[in-house]
């Protein structure tokens, strides 16, 4: 894996999450990284054959946690032993993926993890459109994964 380097505005935004103690620094740990691209790849791969919305946008919402997670193993991070690791992940996704397309995707990663709360903690399901919006941002997710050099 040939990953692409962060930019000195991403190093930055990185590193004021680790200061924040957001996330940790680790060693770099491309096999990780690989596994987690692995497992998002297979969910992507099922999305077609499900037809719960909720299902659908779990296993779609997962992919993108994955692809979260391959990302920091490719910079040697990792969200921080605390409340609140999805949206520390959500803060990383935002600082590594600042350009377009990707930072579209980035940034409704928030707005998916705040739905699936909902749904999960508060019993408000999810709907049709917001199943496909996250199908949507998975996908976008792991395509600019691969783009920066993080492959299965």
């Amino acid at each position: 894996m040939a990953i692409s380097g962060l930019t000195r505005v991403q190093q930055a935004t990185v590193l004021a999450l680790v200061e924040a103690r957001r996330l940790d620094a680790v060693p770099v740990d491309l096999s990780r990284a690989a596994s987690f691209m692995q497992q998002a790849e297979e969910r992507l791969g099922q999305l077609p054959l499900l037809t719960s919305v909720a299902v659908t946008y779990g296993i779609a919402y997962d992919a993108a946690h994955d692809i979260g997670e391959a990302l920091l193993a490719a910079y040697g991070f990792r969200t921080a032993n605390a409340l609140g690791q999805h949206e520390a992940l959500g803060r990383y996704l935002r600082a590594v993926l600042d350009k377009p397309p990707a930072d579209k995707a980035a940034n409704a990663f928030d707005r998916l993890r705040r739905a699936r709360n909902q749904d999960r903690y508060e019993a408000r399901p999810v709907g049709a459109a917001a199943a496909e919006k996250a199908e949507q941002v998975a996908r976008a997710l792991f395509d600019a994964a691969v783009a920066r050099g993080v492959t299965p």
